[in-house]
């Protein structure tokens, strides 16, 4: 019996509206979406569909993510999602030459902190043209406090699994790493159960 590949993902089913609401404000119209941690692939098969033209190009830095990202791309059967590939972010090249728009969910926190300076330094190498978008949804701090206690539960309970992963602090962290990198905060967007979603823009 063949085993079905596909990992599923319950924050997704919560999530994934509110994001796509996003990204059809913010996208360009057509081009490249690179998406940084896939995961199980849901996201790219249900939005997908609904931003064509823009081509879809799933990642994640685990092999074994791959066939479920493949997986639920065919059972959307979209025609704009590319292949699923491994990228590890803190490499110094990745296997995209370029794209127009880069999205990464629910990364950063699950990482050390190389994970997303990879991410924003791939951004900017990859994103050439000015004003295009680096999206990044997930919990954040503000101004070093967090916004929920349930995220302030989150966070302890991902440094007790390691202690180089944490909710990151959008304004003294996050974003002067993309002001290094070339990148303006544009847009900071609530989102359900305490996330943000955070729009950063490539300098001109």
């Amino acid at each position: 019996m063949t085993t079905d590949p596909r990992r599923h993902a319950p924050a997704t089913l919560r999530n994934r509206e509110a994001i796509l609401a996003v990204l059809r404000d913010v996208l360009p119209k057509d081009g490249l979406l690179l998406e940084i941690a896939s995961g199980s692939g849901e996201h790219a098969a249900f939005m997908a569909p609904q931003l064509a033209p823009v081509v879809w190009q799933p990642s994640d830095s685990e092999a074994e993510a791959l066939p479920s990202i493949d997986a639920h791309a065919a059972d959307s059967k979209a025609t704009n999602i590319r292949p699923a590939l491994r990228i590890d972010v803190t490499a110094a090249d990745w296997p995209v030459q370029r794209a127009d728009a880069l999205l990464c969910c629910n990364m950063i926190h699950i990482a050390p902190w190389a994970a997303a300076e990879g991410l924003v330094a791939g951004a900017s190498r990859l994103l050439s043209e000015p004003n295009a978008p680096l999206i990044l949804y997930g919990p954040f701090r503000r101004h070093g406090q967090h916004t929920a206690p349930s995220n302030a539960a989150f966070d302890d309970s991902l440094k007790a699994r390691d202690p180089n992963w944490g909710v990151r602090c959008l304004d003294s962290e996050v974003s002067p790493l993309a002001a290094r990198h070339g990148f303006t905060r544009m847009q900071v967007v609530e989102m359900p159960a305490n996330n943000l979603t955070v729009i950063f823009r490539k300098n001109g």
